[in-house]
This record gives C-alpha cells, sequence and structure tokens, in this order.
C-alpha cells in the first residue's frame, strides 16, 4: 500500500506553485585571502614531461597514443579557452619546450589574448627552464644553460621573469637547486614533493614541510630560499581530480537531478583542507589542482573548482581561491613566521623501505657520457663562434642548444625514459652536434687564416674533427702520406689558463714525428693498440657511420700540447725523413714474462705498483709530495636474479641489489705493460667482457684509468649491474664527499642523515649518492679522491674504500612508471647484442689538504677538453700563409686558477655574454678559498668595452633588481651564522671582478670587438 502514497506526494510536489526549479548559478571566483581562516590555494597545473614514455614531439601533437593519451597541444588550447572565460581563473605553466612549440603556432590575435592573460596574472610561468631538470644527473652548467634558453624566450615575448622554481617530480634534490638554481636566479620560492618517505613522515609529524634552504655552506644566507614540500605528492587530495573519466564525485548542485550533493562535498573538502592545515604552519595551505598531462579539457577542471570556491566560501568554515605560487609564496612571507632551517641536500630518495631511486645515477651511462660531451663541446663552440664573430647572422648552436635543453629533463639524462625516447633525444643532440661541427671548423679555420684578425672574408681551410676518437676512430689520421703533405693538428685550449696536454691521434706507421708551431720537432711516442680496442671500434663506427671503418690503425701517437688561454696552438705530424727522428716506439712487456714479483709504472713522479701475479694494482707512489699509499681497484658484479623474497626488482630507477661478487682476473689474458717517456699504460682484460687501461702521464700526479664493459651477458638470467672499487687502509669514520652537480661537495656519513634518525633496510642502495664530478675520502693525513667523465652513483660502504656503479643491465622493471627493461642493446647488420660503454675516471691520493686544488682544475679539464681539429698541407707553406697560435687573451696573461669562464657568447654583434665562476669553497686551502680578483681579464678579452651590466644568473634582469625585489625570510637558527662575502661591483673604469668562494657572476657586455693575439 506504500506505492500509492509515494506516487501522491511526488504528484503534490511536482504541481506545487512552489516547486523547486533549476536555473544558471552565477559561481562567485573572485574570493581572496582572509586573515583569521584556513586559505585554501588552488593551483591549476599539468605536469607535462618533455619526453618519457613518448617522445617530447610525440607528447606535444599527441601521437602514439597507444602508450598514453597525452596531448600537451590540446591542455593548452583548452586552457586558454577556460582561462577567456573567467578573469578570476588561473593556471601555471612550466615546460617552455611545449609552450615554445605551441606558441610559434598561434595567430597574432592569439598572441596578443594570451599576453593578456599573462599580464593580468591569470597565466604564470613558474620555473621556466625549457624542461623541469633532474636534479641528480645533470651538471651545473646544462642546468644554468637550459634555464636560460627558457627565461629567454618568456622575457623577449612577454616581458615576464619568473618568481617560483617548480621542481615537483625529479626523483631527489641537489643542493645546488636551491642556491644556484633558485636563489641566484631570483627566485622567492621552490617547491617540489618527491622526498624520503621516512624524511617525509618526520615533518609531516614536526610541521616542518617547508623550510628556508641553505645549500651553499660558501654562500650561506645570501643564497637561500623558501623551500615548500608537498604534504603527499603533486596532485590534488583523494577525491577531488576531475579530469574526464576520472572517478572523483563532482558537485552536482542542480536540484531538479539526482545525487545532490552540496554539502556533502563541501564537508569532504573542508575535512581534507584541515588534515593538511594540520600539519602545515600559518594558515595557509596549497592544493595542487592536477597532475600528469592534464587539462586537456580544462573545463571539467574548472567547472568544479568554480563550484568548490563558491559553495566552500559559503559555508565559511574555509577559505578557497584561485591562486598560484607566487600569491602564495607572499602569503607565506607576510605571515611573519619562523621557518626551520635545511642545508645539505635530499638525496637519496626512496619511496618505501626496499625501493632506493639511486640506480638511476647510472642508468644510460653512453647517453650520459654523450651529453656531458657535448655539453663541454657547446661551451667551446660558442667561445669560436664569438671570436669569429656571428657578422649579424644567426646563431649556428640553436639546434645544439635546444637538444642538450631538453636532455637534461629529469626523465632524459636521468636515463628513466623508454628506449625510443633516449634514441630519439640522441638523435637531436646528433643533429646539433653536426651543425655546431660546421661552425666550429668554419672558425677555426677562419681563425688560423692570417686574414682573420679582420673578421671578415670567406674560409679556404677546412678542419675535420673525429667525435669517434675515444674509440679509436679518426679516418684524417690514421693515413699519414709521405708525400710532401703534413697532417696538420690544430688544438684549442677552452679554459682561461694555460694548459699542458698529452694529446692523441690513431695512426698507422710508427715512422712519423710531430713538430710544433716553429717547425720544431717535439718528443712524441707511439703506443700500440691492443685488441681490446679492435672490436668496440668496429662495431661502433658501423653504427654511428653507416659502414665499416677501414684497416685497423697500429698506433696512438702522444705528444704534448702547449696551449694558451682561450686559444689554439697548431701541430704536425708527417713522415720521418731521418733515421732516429721518429716517434719513441713504446716498450712492451706482458706479466707472463716478468721474473719480478710487482712492477712499478709512471714516467714522472707518479708511481704505481702492480702485483705481477695477481694483476692488481696495490700502490700509489708520489714521489713529490711522499704519499705512499696501498690501494687496490676491482670490479664487482651485482647480481639482480628473482629469488621469493625479491619483491623489488632494480630497475632504471631502483638500485636493489640481490647479492655481489668480485671479478676475479683469471690469468688468462696476461697483464701487458707499455713504458715510453710521454706515459705508460698497463693493460688488463679482466673477463671477456670487461677490460681496462691504467695511463699514468710524465707530467700529471693522478691515474687516468679507460674502462670497457660490454656487453655483460644475460645468458644465466640475471641482469647485473658492474662497479668499482678502489680500497685502502684509511680510516675514514663512515664518512665520504660527493658533489653537488659538479659544484659543491657534501658531506656523506653512511648509515646517516642529517635530519631524521634513518632506520636502514637497503645498506647498499640507500647509502649511493649521484656523482657529477668525483668523489672523495680522507683521514687525519690523507685524501682519496676520484674524477668521472659522466654522472654515475658512487658510495663508501666500507672505510677506506670509494665504489662507483659504471654500467647496468636489467631483466625485470622496477614497477615505477616507465613499463620497460632497462636492456639497451646496439644492432649492426640485423644482429643485437648488449651496449657497450667506453669512459674514464682519474684517481689521486694527496697529503690532507691538498686535494681539492687537483679535483677542481682536473675537474674542470675533463669538463673542458682540448678540442682537436685536422687537415692535411705542406707543413711549411702552412706555417708561412696560416695563424699558428691564437689566443682570445694576451697569452702571457692567464685567469686565477680557481676561476673558470663558464659562458662567453656573443647575442649579437657588439653584445656578448660572459659568467665567471668561482671554482672553491670556503675552508678549503687558504691561498684560494679567499674573494679572489679577476683583473686584466675583461680588458684582455676586448678591445674597448661600452658598457658592463651584472644579470642574474639567468640573465633575465639586472642583478641589482633581484636584490631589490628579494624577499628576507626569517629562519628558526640555533647558531649564529659566520659572515658571508659576496663580490662587490665591478668598477667601470679597472673592469676588477670579484669573485668569492663558489660564487657565478653574469656579465652583459657592450663591446667594439675581440681582442685577437696571433703568431
Amino acid at each position: 500500500m506504500a506505492f500509492p502514497l509515494l506516487f501522491l506526494l511526488f504528484c503534490t510536489f511536482c504541481s506545487s506553485p512552489s516547486a523547486i526549479y533549476s536555473t544558471f548559478i552565477p559561481y562567485n571566483t573572485s574570493a581572496s585571502v582572509v586573515s583569521g581562516k584556513i586559505n585554501v590555494h588552488f593551483v591549476p597545473h599539468s605536469h607535462d614531461d618533455v619526453g618519457w614514455l613518448k617522445t617530447v614531439d610525440q607528447y606535444y601533437f599527441g601521437g602514439n597514443n597507444s602508450i598514453r593519451g597525452a596531448c600537451v597541444q590540446n591542455v593548452l588550447d583548452s586552457v586558454m579557452s577556460s582561462l577567456f572565460e573567467d578573469k578570476n581563473r588561473k593556471f601555471i605553466y612550466v615546460e617552455m619546450a611545449f609552450f615554445q612549440r605551441w606558441w610559434r603556432q598561434q595567430s597574432s590575435g592569439m598572441k596578443e589574448r594570451v599576453k593578456g592573460l599573462v599580464n593580468s596574472g591569470q597565466l604564470e610561468f613558474i620555473n621556466g627552464g625549457m624542461c623541469m631538470h633532474d636534479e641528480a644527473t645533470p651538471h651545473y652548467i646544462d642546468l644554468i644553460d637550459q634555464t636560460t634558453l627558457g627565461h629567454k624566450f618568456i622575457k623577449d615575448e612577454f616581458g615576464q621573469i619568473p618568481r617560483v622554481g617548480w621542481q615537483i617530480d625529479p626523483f631527489g634534490h641537489s643542493a645546488v637547486q636551491a642556491y644556484l638554481l633558485g636563489a641566484e636566479f631570483g627566485f622567492d620560492s621552490l617547491f617540489f614533493a618527491r622526498i624520503d618517505y621516512q624524511d617525509r613522515a618526520k615533518r609531516l609529524q614536526d610541521k616542518t614541510l617547508e623550510v628556508v634552504w641553505r645549500g651553499s655552506q660558501s654562500l650561506g644566507s645570501t643564497s637561500q630560499i623558501f623551500t615548500g614540500i608537498f604534504p603527499r605528492h603533486y596532485d590534488p587530495p583523494d577525491g577531488f581530480t576531475f579530469e574526464i573519466n576520472d572517478v572523483s564525485p563532482p558537485i552536482q548542485d542542480d536540484v531538479l537531478l539526482f545525487d545532490y550533493n552540496v554539502q556533502e562535498r563541501v564537508s569532504d573538502f573542508v575535512a581534507a583542507a584541515l588534515a593538511q592545515a594540520n600539519v602545515t604552519r600559518t594558515n595557509h595551505i596549497m592544493w595542487l589542482m592536477g597532475t600528469d598531462f592534464r587539462y586537456q579539457y580544462a573545463n571539467s577542471w574548472y567547472r568544479q573548482m568554480d563550484k568548490f570556491i563558491h559553495y566552500v566560501n559559503q559555508d565559511g568554515r574555509v577559505n578557497v581561491l584561485y591562486s598560484t605560487p607566487s600569491m602564495y609564496t607572499d602569503a607565506k612571507h607576510a605571515a611573519n613566521e619562523e621557518w626551520p632551517l635545511k642545508t645539505g641536500d635530499f638525496f637519496p630518495y626512496a619511496d618505501h623501505q626496499n625501493a632506493y631511486w639511486t640506480g638511476y645515477f647510472t642508468s644510460r651511462p653512453a647517453f650520459k657520457g654523450f651529453v656531458r660531451t657535448m655539453s663541454g663541446y657547446y661551451l667551446a663552440a660558442r667561445q669560436l663562434e664569438f671570436f669569429r664573430g656571428r657578422s649579424g647572422v644567426a646563431s649556428k648552436l640553436g639546434v645544439l642548444a635546444d637538444a642538450l635543453a631538453i636532455a637534461q629533463h629529469h626523465d632524459a639524462v636521468s636515463g628513466t625514459q623508454r628506449q625510443h625516447v633516449a634514441a630519439d633525444y640522441a638523435l637531436r643532440i646528433s643533429i646539433g652536434y653536426k651543425e655546431a661541427e660546421k661552425l666550429v671548423a668554419s672558425s677555426l679555420g677562419f681563425l688560423t687564416e692570417s686574414r682573420s684578425s679582420t673578421r671578415q672574408g670567406s674560409i679556404s681551410t677546412e678542419l675535420e674533427q673525429c667525435p669517434l676518437l675515444n674509440i679509436s676512430y679518426c679516418p684524417p689520421t690514421e693515413s699519414i702520406s709521405s708525400d710532401e703533405q703534413s697532417l696538420v693538428v690544430v688544438a684549442y685550449n677552452p679554459l682561461g689558463w694555460k694548459r699542458e696536454e698529452v694529446i692523441r691521434i690513431p695512426v698507422s706507421s710508427e715512422n712519423v714525428e710531430v713538430r710544433d708551431s716553429n717547425g720544431i720537432q717535439i718528443e712524441s711516442q707511439l703506443v700500440p693498440l691492443l685488441n681490446a680496442t679492435s672490436r668496440v671500434r668496429t662495431i661502433y663506427a658501423k653504427a654511428y657511420t653507416g659502414h665499416f671503418p677501414s684497416e685497423m690503425p697500429k698506433y696512438w701517437l702522444a705528444f704534448s700540447a702547449s696551449l694558451p688561454p682561450l686559444g689554439f696552438n697548431t701541430y704536425f705530424v708527417s713522415v720521418a725523413n731521418q733515421t732516429g727522428s721518429s716517434s719513441i716506439l713504446s716498450l712492451v712487456h706482458t706479466a707472463e714474462n716478468t721474473k719480478a714479483r710487482t712492477v712499478e709504472v709512471g714516467p714522472g713522479n707518479l708511481k704505481l705498483r702492480f702485483s705481477v701475479d695477481s694483476g692488481e694494482l696495490t700502490h700509489f707512489i708520489n714521489g713529490r709530495s711522499l704519499v705512499h699509499c696501498f690501494l687496490k681497484l676491482k670490479f664487482l658484479i651485482s647480481n639482480l636474479g628473482p629469488s621469493p623474497c625479491f619483491l623489488q626488482a632494480s630497475g632504471a630507477y631502483v638500485f636493489r641489489p640481490n647479492g655481489t661478487f668480485t671479478v676475479k682476473n683469471l690469468g688468462q689474458v696476461p697483464s701487458t705493460f707499455l713504458r715510453g717517456p710521454l706515459l705508460d699504460e698497463v693493460h688488463q682484460q679482466l673477463n671477456p667482457w670487461i677490460s681496462q687501461v691504467t695511463r699514468v702521464y710524465k707530467g700529471k700526479e693522478h691515474a687516468e684509468i679507460e674502462f670497457v664493459i660490454g656487453p655483460i651477458p644475460l645468458d644465466d638470467g640475471t641482469g647485473k649491474e658492474i662497479t668499482t672499487q678502489i680500497k685502502t687502509t684509511m680510516k675514514t669514520n663512515k664518512t665520504f664527499y660527493t658533489d653537488s652537480n659538479g659544484r659543491d661537495f657534501i658531506k656523506r656519513v653512511r648509515d646517516q642523515r642529517t635530519d631524521w634518525d634513518l632506520e636502514v633496510n637497503q645498506p647498499v642502495a640507500g647509502n649511493y649518492y649521484p656523482v657529477n664530478l668525483g668523489i672523495y675520502v680522507e683521514d687525519d693525513t690523507t685524501e682519496l679522491s676520484v674524477l668521472v667523465d659522466r654522472s654515475v652513483g658512487g658510495s663508501s660502504l666500507v672505510d677506506g674504500q670509494i665504489e662507483l656503479m659504471l654500467h647496468r643491465r636489467m631483466l625485470h622493471d622496477d614497477m615505477r612508471g616507465v613499463g620497460e627493461v632497462l636492456n639497451e642493446i646496439v644492432c649492426v647488420l640485423d644482429e643485437c647484442e648488449g651496449l657497450t660503454i667506453v669512459g674514464k675516471m682519474f684517481l689521486r691520493v694527496d697529503q690532507l689538504g691538498e686535494g681539492a686544488k687537483w679535483r677542481r682544475t682536473v675537474g674542470q679539464e675533463i669538463y673542458s677538453p682540448v678540442l682537436v681539429a685536422f687537415t692535411k698541407q705542406d707543413a711549411s707553406k702552412w706555417m708561412e700563409s696560416h695563424v699558428n697560435s691564437f689566443s682570445g687573451v694576451d697569452p702571457s696573461y692567464s685567469l686565477p686558477n680557481n676561476v673558470a669562464v663558464i659562458t662567453l657568447q656573443e647575442l649579437k654583434v657588439g653584445e656578448v655574454l660572459l659568467r665567471l665562476a668561482h671554482l672553491y669553497e670556503v675552508c678549503t686551502l687558504s691561498n684560494v678559498t679567499d674573494v679572489v680578483n679577476v683583473d686584466s681579464f675583461l680588458s684582455n678579452l676586448f678591445i674597448q668595452i661600452g658598457k658592463v651590466t651584472e644579470l642574474s644568473l639567468s640573465a633575465n634582469q639586472k642583478r641589482s633588481e633581484l636584490e631589490k625585489r628579494r624577499l628576507v625570510w626569517k629562519v628558526a637558527a640555533k647558531e649564529e651564522e659566520s659572515k658571508v662575502v659576496r663580490g662587490g661591483a665591478v668598477d667601470p673604469d679597472n673592469l676588477v671582478v670579484e669573485l668569492a668562494p663558489m660564487e657565478i657572476r653574469t656579465f652583459f657586455l657592450n663591446f667594439d670587438s675581440p681582442q685577437i693575439y696571433v703568431s
């Protein structure tokens, strides 16, 4: 009998004169901050990876959607339409590589409308680099360059200066990010999501998710930054995501429709806001309204945010508003709070007890090496372009600049992308290199010709370069004919100080001699090329060039080059005409024909002692510094096979070893010792796929170790990670030091964190840190330092030891999103094998306190190797008709060895961008860590300077204006900070630049023309 009653009530309701009906609801979205209430700042955003599962272009135009339905073009189109609809709505955008693509395709009318959104604050550029860069594996110069490129685009097109750093997705956060890529850019704040799960739990409990971060011990509070860590990921609280097909309940506010839920959803909102407010200081909290590749249909988000702002504010328990990170930062600053102080960094990162994201420090080591090599090349190419002069034409380096910029993305140089995406990054860099190679060749050719001092005229000299020189493939050098032509070697030094370097080139004849630019024969040495190099050369030359190389050259020809600062010298290699005048052939002997039980190598102060029986290095002996140190070097293999309790596998991101064993030298291939006047070498084949060459140069006091690893075998059903371990008897008290993006060194203590009491679950992976420049340990008397040629992971797991992971090959995915096994292969003629890598590390032992100078000086030499180019011509005619020696500064002048030129770039005719960097930290060495005066450099570099303007690090604002706008934050510090000194203003008359420890200064200069010093 209930049914008739319900029907009667329903009919009565429908026919009532006061019936409820739906109508248009004008949502009030104009809310602003309300004092005394919890203010929820809605920050609409889309995190758009510049390549990961798809390539950067596929992500932009929506290609390859079988992998993921992501189209950034749709995001930007849709967001703009939604912003035009309501002046209160806001959106932030980060990745300029995408926005630049979209901007090029817009009409002039649309561009004007978008500029209106930017000027009104509805659309705000945050971070503003070409990508959201990684923080573990890039070099700081690359990070500066990629951000400068993005900031220039924003300034040129919109006249805007980004205020906030937004590193929400990188897998750990570096000290360099805080002070150099944050405060020195002029950012007022920095925000990110990923920190160690134990660290997050402690900060949630202590309400220390927001801090003032001092990343540099040297620059201290002068370069600190307000930093916010999100209480969860970079998405909204559960139940508040509103992309199409998301499962969060939308607000249903039409009274004529079923499931009306306004009050329910408002209460859900208030509960989530109060929960976040309970772990956050002040009455301001931020909600990130978006996540990966969201807002492809922006209205689905804005419709719900409009409703929440309207109804929550009507409810009155909390206040919610459209906001941006800049507005949030201003609100936090206005609260006048004292903030906890953070020093150091946020490495390593783990998302649970068995998942330390420390494998990616090494993942894709060949790509990491390629990026680093091209980075140094780009620095040198910009210098040469400046010395030649662009004459008003566009730079030929734009393609390489763009390719290197997106390669800094946190799923690019990190090695955490899919294979086809890695290939796309490498292809872009390779195309950029080809353009840069032409510019370098023409610039060097121009500078070698006598008329180059006028910066005019065409170029007749054709110079070749050898990008595969590291695998002994260099066609111009491999055949030196007996006719009158010589091999002309032009060696350019990109450093600002004089340099002595041994140059090595492959040759096929032993009857050769080397003469300097004055025609005087100089000492040279022939080092036989052994079999380990042959196979790599054949396969990878074919893979790179498309054809197999000619007959294997027989020797490396080595000679010592003396090079001026920012300049070149010329050398001539020719067939020796007189008996006894040819290069000295290295003496070769093997361990099996050596009677002594030990062998010492090294033609100079440094001697390395090897055991004949085991083939192992045993001692490092420096006759000048009187260092005599027991030292062993070995390779280790971490097995990654499955086991019943092995619930987390190693993968592109995660390092999870499951047992480690030593690679034993079984003596099947005896060690070979090569001796000569310039260098000694020890060749060792440790197993069929690991070999190394240890070199000691006469004029150097460190060992150079070149390793060849691969293809890593998988036929036993286990993936593998290959590490090298250097062992000493030093008492290092669990302490070691690793660099931050090639800048500051940070103290590490095994099984310890500075911010919380670490629960040790992974004693190996949890003690790994990123190494870009180097790692060292020390005790009361001695320092052991190792420098690297690319990013790797490293640690000191036992006192007195250093270990570095050099290569990885997997059989399992680590289930962190990439969805593909890290198993790199190379295919030639339809035959595929695992990737082989060739790399170097550099090792030295010093008296305590002496290692910093070597680490900094040689670190710069590794980053900026000598650039070598070749041609063939009669040596006598060349010397008469060409410039044989060139320097961008007076050859008698040299920068102090604690100062580096990290940017010298012509912007347009008469305008140049210059960056100078102090290489040392405070408290390192008394004579190099003070404020240094760089005098005469500018006057040596330019004939006449019109104006010098100091800029921010990304060159988008005057430094003086940055300092005026900088927010000052109160810090709840327990101890008084030591006085921090910065370099003073540049006097326009004497042009002296002051640099404090770890300071980088950026200048815009108007000039007439560069100085040219030739002979």
